[in-house]
């Protein structure tokens, strides 16, 4: 078994490594002043991003719900890895070798979600492989009947799997996977006779992860004889949970972030088409229903905390499609987004609507994009007849709650005169309906918040933890009950965030000056017990290693939290002068004790007044020379 990584590796890893492009793979960031960025936070849902990332000090905290750590942690909590796991998989990325104590160094042993990320990878290689066999020309039919040539193919990683029961069993055991880990991975499944491989005869769609990494398949059936569903996605395993995953999402996001729009289709080859086609922003799900956790995913890679971008839906026009329709309203006001809807003219998805009518058809799809409000409108007025008044007033009572719940109130007044005209009532008629559907949803009970994933245990009730750290947990923010305690805040910041730009005779008459709040004073003195070694790249590391571990947070707050200037020049002057102050309002207080103690004095010890009034010439040199300027 692999030892405990060395040390010196673990930190030489964490200083090779960005923590702004680790996070930037999950989570849409965008500059948050000097030296910091934001975005929305994974760890649970909110409106504008509270989420504050910082290169420099390779820290992350969120101030709404309290989340932070460094950048082994945000991938221990979102991709549930243990610390060793994290460390590999940053060392992997920046291709570092490890060394591992105790005699260790195989890295065939280390957690089983590795492991079933290594036997996705191999199986994918091997899947890919396949297609190109005389086995697979069925597969390589299908592609080419839905408009897929090898290029696609290849681009997309889509793979076959062979006719028989041990094909990527066999392969994976020569790479040295055993038949546990390729069924914790879901290549495998178990009968009464055995284990088996999963998908046979089938194509293949790797499913990834937004950071590339495959966690999962698709299987298409392609035979009369294969009497399984027409697609077998990997069941739920610890990397692959469906309703967390969106096919595509992997290519797309890039796009995504930078054009602010996510276009939401049915299936793989509809995300194919849809890329092949030049819309680059489209994912699906996977063998389930968009939902809460998707809205989430989408949310935080959109950056959708402006109002400005938009999600488009394709739904098919049958049934189906309407209830999928239904059911992505239902949850579309947790897009701070608009919603809008795309139906083909003639109901073609998007894979078929390029074959019949081109890629420039698939384009245009979205120039043709309908508000999700009037879609679902429509949807709801089909089901009555307009032509009795029977009809209209169940059709009106159905639609005006749709009407009511528009959150732009700009939009209200004509949609509630379309809802009018498409009834046919007078508007009059049609706003009061809006109104009283509008006063029964303020009294109706709220609805419970969506359960969110849990960043650490599996058993831990999230909402619990953020109410409990909205409740408990101190923000540094907060800490501005007087001038004083800003001054001792911001001072904190300076001296966490930007050392470089203070001298180190400031820096250690600063953490030896009287701080008024109890906790700053703590973090003060773990400022100074680190002070052997003034700055550096590991430097607010250090500070929050001689911090009590009750204080953590607030230290990590004080390493993120932005500094109020525009460039870099600016930060720097501000930061001496920040500290600068502290150490003025220091010396006044020394200043004031000594002159009391003169009074007290007085001439019966000249002696001593001689060396307090030394002291007091001494402090007022000290003054001058700062008020003269922070040193370069």
């Amino acid at each position: 078994m692999a030892g405990r990584i060395r040390q010196s590796d673990v930190e030489e890893v964490k200083a090779r490594t960005n923590i702004a492009d680790i996070i930037g793979e999950y989570v849409s960031l965008k500059n948050a002043g000097v030296g910091s960025v934001k975005g929305l936070c994974p760890f649970h849902d909110e409106r504008s991003p509270s989420f504050h990332v910082r290169p420099q000090s390779g820290f992350y905290h969120c101030f709404g719900c309290g989340e932070s750590g460094d950048v082994y942690s945000f991938l221990q909590k979102m991709e549930h890895l243990s610390f060793t796991e994290s460390i590999e998989k940053l060392a992997e990325r920046i291709r570092f070798e490890l060394h591992y104590e105790d005699g260790g160094g195989s890295k065939t042993e280390t957690g089983s979600r590795t492991r079933i990320l290594a036997a996705n990878a191999a199986a994918a290689e091997f899947f890919v492989a396949q297609l190109a066999t005389p086995g697979a020309a069925i597969g390589r039919t299908f592609l080419g009947q839905r408009g897929f040539d090898r290029d696609a193919a290849e681009q997309f990683g889509i793979g076959f799997a062979p006719k028989g029961w041990s094909g990527v069993r066999d392969h994976l055991k020569q790479r040295g996977f055993t038949d546990e880990e390729m069924l914790a991975a879901g290549l495998l499944s178990q009968g009464d006779k055995g284990v088996y491989d999963r998908f046979r005869e089938r194509l293949v769609w790797p499913i990834r992860d937004v950071t590339g990494q495959t966690i999962g398949f698709g299987a298409r059936k392609l035979t009369e004889e294969d009497k399984g569903p027409k697609y077998l996605n990997t069941p739920e395993t610890p990397v692959y949970h469906k309703a967390q995953v969106l096919y595509g999402l992997d290519l797309a996001k890039r796009d995504i972030g930078k054009t602010r729009q996510v276009v939401v289709v049915e299936g793989y080859t509809d995300v194919m088409a849809a890329h092949l086609s030049g819309v680059t922003t489209a994912v699906a799900t996977c063998g389930t229903s968009f939902g809460v956790d998707h809205i989430r995913l989408i949310r935080r890679v959109m950056g959708d905390d402006s109002g400005l971008g938009e999600v488009v839906f394709t739904f098919d026009p049958d049934a189906a499609g309407q209830k999928a329709a239904v059911r992505a309203f239902a949850e579309q006001q947790r897009f701070q987004a608009h919603t809008f809807v795309a139906v083909a003219p003639d109901g073609l998805d998007p894979c078929d609507l390029r074959l019949a009518k081109g890629e420039a058809a698939v384009r245009a799809l979205l120039e043709h994009k309908i508000p999700m409000f009037e879609f679902v409108i429509k949807q709801v007025l089909a089901n009555y007849s307009l032509d009795t008044v029977e009809g209209r007033a169940a059709a009106l009572r159905e639609s005006a709650p749709i009407v009511a719940e528009i959150r732009d109130p700009a939009l209200r007044p004509g949609y509630a005169r379309e809802l009018a005209n498409m009834v046919g009532v007078d508007i009059s008629e049609a706003q009061a309906a809006i109104i009283r559907a509008a006063k029964e949803a303020k009294k109706a009970p709220s609805a419970p918040a969506p359960t969110v994933r849990s960043s650490g245990d599996a058993g831990s009730n999230p909402q619990t933890a953020v109410a409990e750290a909205d409740s408990v947990e101190r923000r540094v923010v907060d800490l501005n009950a007087s001038p004083q305690i800003r001054l001792e805040r911001d001072a904190l910041m300076a001296l966490i965030q930007h050392p470089e730009a203070i001298d180190v005779q400031l820096a250690a008459e600063a953490v030896s000056a009287a701080f008024a709040e109890p906790d700053l004073a703590v973090i003060r003195d773990a400022v100074g017990a680190s002070m052997t070694e003034f700055g550096g790249d590991t430097w607010a590391e250090r500070v929050l290693g001689h911090t009590p571990d009750d204080l953590k947070p607030i230290v990590t707050q004080l390493a993120v939290a932005p500094i109020p200037e525009r460039d870099e020049e600016a930060v720097l002057i501000y930061c001496s002068q920040v500290v600068t102050s502290l150490v003025e309002r220091e010396l006044l207080r020394l200043k004031s004790e000594l002159v009391s103690r003169l009074q007290r004095t007085g001439e019966s010890d000249p002696e001593m007044s001689r060396a307090i009034s030394e002291e007091i010439m001494a402090l007022e040199k000290r003054r001058r020379t700062l008020k003269e300027g922070p040193r370069a």
